[in-house]
Formats: structure tokens, sequence, C-alpha cells
């Protein structure tokens, strides 16, 4: 599939895989701010995301070395969006290192999806493990 990747700075560096077989490809930070607590990573970068497609953020494995955590966890980028990629992070360990301009920070998953239609119903099917939720599969 090819999607369409625009530089909206000239320091953008175009994301890739790492690794053959990734699923993820990683994004650079060229920029940050600080801003009560929270690190605004920016990429420099925007992307045309397939209609019928979306662009999951995720945190790369390297973010437990940083004291940081994604602010919301997932980031979601729909076809609809032109603006920038950008990563949010929370602090939570002042005392590690974060991430610096020039280190890849996050990384973006396109997948394809549904287009769900609901049907309100008084009633759903029975399952096993029915309404039982919150830890109740055990540790």
């Amino acid at each position: 599939m090819k999607v369409r990747i625009k530089k909206l700075d000239e320091r953008a560096v175009i994301p890739k895989y790492t690794n053959d077989g990734d699923a993820g490809l990683d994004f650079t930070a060229i920029s940050f701010e600080e801003s009560k607590g929270s690190y605004i990573y920016h990429t420099g970068l925007a992307v045309e995301i397939p209609k019928g497609h979306v662009a999951l953020l995720f945190p790369r494995s390297s973010v437990h070395k940083t004291g940081l955590i994604m602010a919301n966890s997932v980031g979601v980028i729909d076809s609809g969006y032109r603006g920038e990629v950008m990563f949010v992070f929370k602090e939570i360990d002042a005392q590690k290192e974060h991430y610096e301009v020039g280190h890849r920070i996050g990384q973006m998953v396109i997948i394809a999806y549904p287009q769900i239609e609901l049907e309100e119903s008084e009633e759903l099917s029975e399952t096993e493990r029915g309404t039982k939720g919150l830890g109740s599969s055990g540790k």
C-alpha cells in the first residue's frame, strides 16, 4: 500500500521500518516543547491515511528507559487529518533521560477497519464469559 507523506519542515525524517517484518514505522523528533509535565514531540510530517484505514501511534519499546509515557496511550490519525504527526508524553520519572531531538520517539501502524453500523437490541447473545469483567479471568 502506498501512503503519501509530506515534509512540513526540512529537518523531518521520513519514517521507515527498522527491521524486516516490523509492523510500525519509526518516527523521529525534530523538536519538542515542554508544557506542564507534558512533552510534545514534533515530527515535521503529515500523512494521508487512505479512506477505510486508520494510523495508530504507539510508543517504542525504548520508552521504558525515558521516564515518559504516552499521554493518550495510543494516538489515532483518521483518514481526514492532514496536520502534523506529533507524539505527546507525560513525565513519570524526572530522574531518567527523556527523548531528545533526533531520537526515534514512536511508531505508526496503519490498519484497515470495517465501517460499523450499530443496531440497538434488547438482548445480546449468550457467551461462556457473559458479563464477567475486570480481572475475571484470573491473574
